[in-house]
């Protein structure tokens, strides 16, 4: 059965047809694998991830009308040359198809290869294809970032002090060293302050590891 090479343009959706089907093609698939050594069980292979499919085509682009030619109009053989170097120079993603088989790749042109002969003006050129898949974007919340720019200061390892200053509430302290604001009573109790809610600008607080709040 005569199989017909097409790539489509997944941008614009246009078709182009190899006027001559190759004789053959090749499709490598593969996946990541990594050894490692485990103790008094040597080395163990571990599965990976697949790695992107590679596909090589070999075809003729003829300068003239021979009858194994499955297009209605001969092209310049140069035209497709040009072509192809445009998608390769800028990155364009094709979707490759050969019919009555499961191929139907989405991929991107990797290199190109041509030389003429035989004296006919016929091209013979090779491609060599790479898989193209999609990249998924990482969303990041607001509310993450937000709670990571409020990240909490690590808590005193051992005693420190620290200068109220203007505005400073014993919760507000608690919270930024401790992480809770529920403990400002205990802490007010560890620096001898009869009511936490009334403490001074400039005053010097002790600030004790959090296990010695309770």
């Amino acid at each position: 059965m005569l199989r017909k090479i097409i790539f489509k343009n997944a941008e614009n959706g246009a078709e182009m047809n190899m006027p001559v089907t190759p004789p053959s093609f090749e499709i490598t698939t593969d996946r990541n694998m990594e050894t490692v050594n485990i103790h008094a069980m040597g080395d163990v292979a571990l599965l990976g991830t697949d790695t992107y499919k590679t596909i090589k085509l070999d075809f003729l682009i003829p300068a003239q009308k021979y009858q194994f030619v499955t297009v209605n109009e001969i092209v310049e053989p140069y035209a497709y040359i040009s072509t192809f170097e445009r998608f390769k120079n800028e990155g364009t993603v094709l979707r490759l198809i050969i019919t009555d088989t499961t191929v139907n790749i989405p991929v991107r042109v990797q290199s190109i290869t041509y030389k003429e002969q035989d004296g006919s003006n016929d091209l013979y050129m090779s491609l060599e294809l790479c898989e193209y898949k999609e990249l998924a974007a990482v969303k990041i919340e607001a509310a993450a970032a937000a709670s990571s720019a409020r990240a909490v200061e690590a808590p005193p390892a051992t005693p420190q002090t620290y200068k109220i200053a203007s505005g400073d509430t014993l919760g507000a302290i608690c919270r930024r060293f401790y992480g809770s604001a529920g403990l400002a009573a205990k802490l007010a109790t560890f620096n001898g302050i009869k009511n936490p809610n009334l403490i001074r600008a400039g005053s010097v607080l002790r600030l004790p590891d959090k296990s010695k709040l309770g």
